[in-house]
């Protein structure tokens, strides 16, 4: 097997793309794929543990459009597990780990996400390598090749805001 064809049946992206995590209630979020981060990361403005049954989970908000602080989707998840990790500056930081799917383009599989905040950070979200690994080949030059913007306005309609 040559090189050329290694990619077959894999997704050509650029160094950011629009996903979707649809079992989060987050129709569009502008991810940056990452190939230096191990995890995916997601923008989380609050996170408390609970339990429900036997099962630990999380309950957290995200802003998934970044400059718009008026717009929150809560979210509940299974936790997966809580780890430290270390992000490019080299801060040690302890984030909880959760498991859902992400959607890109037609593609859609489960992935880790670790959750922290991404307030001063250009990306709500990050697709680390352990996303990617034998179904993403990235481009690094190109953007957005999966697909444009999509209609913002539509997929976040104004009933789902909150004023924070």
């Amino acid at each position: 097997m040559s090189l050329f064809d290694s990619g077959r049946d894999r997704i050509l992206v650029g160094w950011r793309e629009w996903v979707a995590l649809p079992a989060l209630a987050i129709p569009a979020i502008k991810a940056k794929v990452d190939t230096g981060a191990r995890t995916c990361a997601l923008h989380t403005f609050y996170a408390e543990r609970f339990h429900r049954g036997r099962k630990d989970n999380v309950r957290f908000g995200v802003h998934p459009l970044r400059g718009r602080r008026d717009l929150a989707v809560s979210c509940t998840c299974e936790l997966l597990d809580l780890r430290v990790v270390t992000d490019s500056g080299g801060h040690r930081e302890r984030r909880w780990v959760i498991e859902t799917p992400l959607r890109l383009g037609d593609a859609e599989w489960p992935v880790e996400i670790t959750l922290t905040d991404r307030d001063s950070m250009l990306f709500r979200m990050l697709m680390g390598r352990t996303a990617l690994a034998g179904r993403i080949l990235v481009d690094p030059k190109a953007s957005y090749l999966v697909g444009r913007k999509p209609d913002l306005d539509a997929l976040y309609p104004e009933s789902t805001a909150e004023k924070n």
